[in-house]
């Protein structure tokens, strides 16, 4: 979530796929409280997790089967996973689209035609940048003009930025590396933490003149930003430190005056010898070619992250918080992700065999994740880009038969409905007086729908009893958040791709602590809990959609 508007290759699809059972999820009740707009039975607290990826739910023959406690418990350790391995939002967006395609969706591209590609109960997604992702089943009964269930949400995260030349002189013996941050990263919170780099690596096939895009991420960590210790006085408590000058990563040691000189003009891209690698510190590009196992000279470009390291991981006495860095917003575009795959897989028979299409429905079922919405989505792969209305333009237009394509697109967007879904603040309890009386979302309860009166979210009466008939239907609670008078507001996808398409939203998203910091946390229960009521979305839609 952003701080506030003001500041400003595929496997086999015939493999059988076992899904959610169908037994009713009804744990034992915990206490209510007031903050809840839709009450069902609360969860049980788990231990222990033990699964690498969540439990396929076992579906049986029902296509629209609520998950169990037990599904809802298997997504915390795929949850921590997923964030350990995934440091920069290039990694992330490859994951999903692995992850995708282990369960049939077929990769797009945006560069060629789609209309001899899309088919009837078809499973696809594309790409943008390498950071942004949208991935759609369109259903077995859907003609064009139909609607959409759509989830928006982002997978961009607070972090920082290796600068475009980074190499700086030595200072008392330090190798330093130049860095800028990312929304509102280099806070605090970063001090003393070690740091890692990664991300993408533009490499050039000599063989063929080539560019090809390599992820690449160094398996320990490289950096640290050093605070100053408090004997030294009033400088160690300055409240706002320099953040070019006093928060410069140290990257090694170097008893030399200064790092090898670049070239006169290292100003430029790529310097006098016109390879990009002649103005990088040269022991990062040591680090990154003997990684690649590649050529110095062979690189063209990178665009690298400095991030924390510290794996995600189970925490409290009973395991109930994930302690976590990146969760805003990877959190729901992981749930998002999870609960499209989990409403779209093919069901199988007592013998194995597919039985029928689990997406026997007349709509398009969307997850978008979007990269820069901690910037304010401006650029081509952000949510305020043409993304996602060309997609499902695109989508519409192939089964038009040749009719007004504007037309059909206009009647889609109307019979639409979207969650964005972005993260919302967790009550804090060493904070009380800071959040409004009645709507502070807890842990381990459910999604929190986020209301605002001055349109910075998407919530209205219409959107929130619509999505309250979808959780009745799958047995998920609605918590509800919305910031006091005297505090600002943070800001979505959500009011941006709403009014670009005239869809009906709600911002629903699940709670979280220390939103912001390098690291965060969250409930063990909410990435599944997430996922179930995403799923309930699609599955439900049509009937709740025919109610209004």
């Amino acid at each position: 979530m952003t701080r506030s508007n003001s500041d400003r290759a595929g496997q086999d699809m015939n493999r059988p796929i076992p899904k959610p059972s169908i037994a009713p999820y009804n744990p034992a009740p915990g206490n209510a409280h007031p903050n809840i707009l839709f009450r069902t039975p609360r969860s049980s607290i788990p231990t222990s997790h033990h699964r690498l990826v969540p439990t396929p739910p076992s579906r049986g023959t029902n296509t629209k089967a609520t998950l169990t406690k037990t599904d809802v418990e298997s997504y915390a350790t795929p949850f921590l996973k997923f964030i350990s391995a995934n440091p920069t939002v290039f990694h992330a967006v490859a994951e999903l689209a692995k992850r995708l395609e282990s369960r049939g969706f077929i990769k797009l591209s945006a560069r060629e035609q789609w209309s001899a590609k899309i088919r009837i109960g078809g499973k696809y997604y594309v790409e943008r940048n390498g950071s942004s992702i949208i991935a759609f089943a369109v259903g077995s009964n859907y003609t064009a003009g139909n609607g959409a269930a759509v989830i928006a949400s982002h997978v961009d995260a607070i972090t920082t930025k290796v600068k475009p030349i980074p190499t700086k002189p030595t200072k008392a013996g330090y190798v330093q590396l130049g860095i800028a941050p990312y929304a509102g990263g280099l806070n605090k919170t970063w001090w003393d933490r070690d740091l890692g780099i990664g991300g993408k690596v533009l490499v050039k096939d000599q063989s063929t003149g080539k560019i090809q895009t390599k992820l690449f991420k160094l398996d320990w960590p490289i950096a640290r930003i050093p605070t100053l210790a408090p004997h030294f006085g009033a400088p160690a408590y300055d409240p706002n430190p320099n953040p070019e000058t006093q928060m410069v990563p140290i990257i090694g040691l170097d008893d030399s005056e200064a790092e090898p000189s670049m070239t006169n003009n290292s100003s430029l891209i790529g310097g006098s010898s016109h390879v990009f690698t002649s103005s990088q510190p040269p022991r990062l590009v040591r680090a990154i070619t003997d990684h690649l196992q590649i050529d110095h000279q062979d690189i063209v470009n990178w665009e690298l992250e400095v991030f924390d390291t510290q794996p995600a991981q189970l925490g409290g006495l009973d395991k109930e918080f994930i302690f976590a860095p990146r969760i805003d917003d990877k959190l729901c575009a992981f749930a998002a992700i999870e609960a499209l795959i989990a409403s779209t897989d093919e069901e199988e028979t007592a013998y194995g065999n597919v039985s029928s299409p689990a997406n026997d429905n007349s709509i398009i079922k969307i997850v978008g994740c979007f990269d820069d919405e901690e910037i304010g989505s401006l650029l081509r792969q952000g949510a305020r880009s043409n993304f996602l209305p060309d997609t499902i333009a695109r989508i519409g237009a192939t089964f038009t038969g040749g009719h007004s394509i504007p037309e059909y697109i206009s009647q889609t967007y109307a019979n639409s409905f979207m969650i964005s879904a972005d993260v919302s603040h967790a009550v804090n309890p060493n904070y009380l007086d800071v959040y409004l009386e009645n709507h502070a979302p807890r842990m381990n309860v459910g999604v929190a729908v986020q209301a605002d009166p001055n349109g910075h979210t998407t919530t209205d009466s219409v959107s929130t009893a619509f999505l309250q008939r979808v959780a009745e239907k799958c047995d998920s609670k609605l918590q509800v958040f919305q910031i006091r008078n005297d505090s600002r507001s943070g800001g979505t996808v959500g009011p941006m791709l709403s009014s670009a398409m005239g869809m009906r939203a709600i911002d629903a998203g699940l709670p979280q602590l220390s939103m912001h910091s390098i690291r965060a946390t969250c409930g063990n229960l909410d990435p599944g809990l997430g996922v179930k009521l995403f799923k309930g979305f699609f599955d439900h839609f049509e009937e709740v959609d025919a109610e209004f």
